[in-house]
């Protein structure tokens, strides 16, 4: 059974840093694409960004330049480093597993920037 499980979450002051994490179980993770999608209330889930089984890797136009992600397949585990944090970056994080007709989510993280 595949398992998502995102930790790393919290609150932070604008211009903070967070990092979150997703292990991930039950699956080959170098095989999957690896995304992170945001939701905040009231607005659709968006794609943060994405990691290729290759290491390529993408990001939405409101991240570039502050987030990172990374993927570390010996530990199945990727990596959202999120820096200059904003009051807009606040939502709920969800960790994806994507692989053909595979799609796999995790339950999410709240990230909370406020002063």
């Amino acid at each position: 059974q595949v398992q998502l499980v995102e930790s790393g979450g919290g609150l932070v002051q604008p211009g903070g840093s967070l990092r979150l994490s997703c292990a991930a179980s039950g699956m080959i993770f170098s095989r999957y694409r690896m995304n992170w999608y945001r939701q905040a209330p009231g607005n659709q889930r968006e794609l943060v960004a994405g990691i290729s089984s290759s290491g390529t890797t993408n990001y939405a136009d409101s991240v570039k330049g502050r987030f990172i992600i990374s993927r570390d397949n010996a530990k199945n585990t990727v990596y959202l480093q999120m820096n200059s944090l904003k009051p807009e970056d606040t939502a709920d994080y969800y960790c994806n597993a994507a692989m053909g007709l595979r799609n796999y989510w995790g339950k999410g993280t709240l990230v909370t920037v406020s002063s």
